[in-house]
């Protein structure tokens, strides 16, 4: 069996290389992993060794990010540190049989310098952003060239486009991010209607996206049997999502956020797939958990942020990525207009969810369009090992 070394540059990067990596591992392969930016947390809770020690950042990521989340990056020293990364590739590059980027650009040149062979999932592409698939330079003239023995896309419509431009293979198979969210998960108690709230995972942002949750929910009526469950990762502890819930009037108790007069809210912590699963209605503020509620035929609504990651500008690239069934809401991200009227869009799509026959359609044919089936890391590993000798 072979050497393999995966090479991701995000969290969402991380989340489906660990996918693929666990599916190699299953397969007889000894796998390693470089997470170019941050802990790479997927890797280690997957038993994927890390090559060298990892250390994480704010913004999540080096990727699609606001000016400040730019001059964050150089501030707290991403740029070195990828540098150094860099670095520790090229010494110990040549230990494996094969590298496997996931990601965008800058895996595929650091990959391209170790002068091994190369498999590339380009997760963070796709022509459905403006029909075209741009992509940056030099990245196109790598993956025609034949270091680069596979390329995987994450749609169909992205695959067709690039198999055109590169003038060889470029194959849609799945996206292995969507095969844990696709599994069955654990029953969440029996409501009338749901709505899951995703404020994502990277923090000091996850704090500001909670608070304009928060303000949201209490902008909206509470009909009954309506429950609302909120998908919060561990790292934002009791004590201070205690301290930052009080500070605009709501309790935290026994795991329920509550305040007089609104629908209370059940804190689950990283339980994403019971919330994904089970809600009628998606209200976030994330990158790839938006992409998995898609993907589960959920119609979603997003509430921007001041950012670093999810802004307007991100909210609006995701709505031409993911299609017609991602929902936003008019007026300045915070601002109280686009408060209201987000309630109030929510409130409609609730209501469709469950009596609009055609946009039910609508999300059952864009998740398949835009994310495919079930077992995409199965599939993706399996075509990676014909790949070795």
């Amino acid at each position: 069996m072979g050497k393999i070394l995966l090479l991701s540059n995000g969290h969402g990067e991380d989340v489906s290389g660990a996918l693929i990596g666990q599916a190699l591992q299953s397969l007889g392969h000894n796998v390693q992993a470089l997470p170019l930016a941050g802990l790479g947390n997927p890797y280690r809770q997957t038993g994927i060794a890390l090559l060298g020690r990892s250390h994480e950042f704010s913004t999540g990521g080096i990727g699609y990010t606001s000016l400040r989340g730019r001059l964050t990056e150089l501030v707290q020293g991403q740029i070195l540190y990828l540098l150094r990364r860099l670095l520790r590739l090229l010494r110990h590059g040549h230990r494996f049989d094969l590298i496997v980027v996931v990601g965008d650009v800058i895996p595929v040149i650091a990959a391209w310098l170790t002068r091994r062979p190369v498999a590339t999932y380009l997760v963070a592409y796709s022509s459905h952003y403006e029909g075209r698939l741009r992509l940056p330079w030099p990245c196109g003239e790598l993956l025609a060239s034949p270091r680069f023995q596979a390329v995987f896309s994450r749609d169909q419509l992205t695959a067709d486009d690039l198999t055109g431009q590169l003038k060889r293979p470029v194959h849609f198979i799945g996206n292995p991010f969507m095969d844990p969210v696709l599994t069955p998960a654990e029953t969440l108690p029996t409501a009338q209607q749901r709505i899951g709230l995703l404020p994502g995972s990277r923090r000091p942002e996850l704090e500001e996206n909670l608070l304009l949750l928060l303000q949201l929910i209490e902008h909206l009526p509470k009909p009954a049997g309506l429950h609302v469950d909120l998908a919060l990762v561990a790292s934002l502890e009791d004590a201070a999502l205690h301290a930052l819930a009080a500070s605009v009037g709501w309790q935290l108790e026994r795991g329920v956020l509550s305040r007089p007069g609104t629908v209370p809210i059940t804190v689950r912590r990283d339980d994403f797939q019971s919330v994904l699963q089970h809600s009628d209605l998606i209200i976030g503020m994330a990158g790839t958990a938006i992409e998995q509620a898609v993907g589960l035929a959920r119609p979603a609504l997003q509430l921007p942020g001041k950012g670093p990651q999810f802004t307007a500008q991100f909210a609006e690239a995701q709505r031409r990525l993911l299609g017609p069934t991602v929902f936003c809401a008019p007026g300045d991200a915070g601002s109280n207009e686009n408060i209201d009227a987000t309630a109030a869009l929510a409130l409609d799509l609730l209501k469709r969810s469950s009596s609009d026959q055609p946009l039910q359609e609508q999300c059952r044919r864009e998740a398949s369009r835009r994310l495919g089936t079930a077992g995409g890391g199965t599939r993706m590993a399996s075509a990676i090992s014909k790949l070795l000798p």
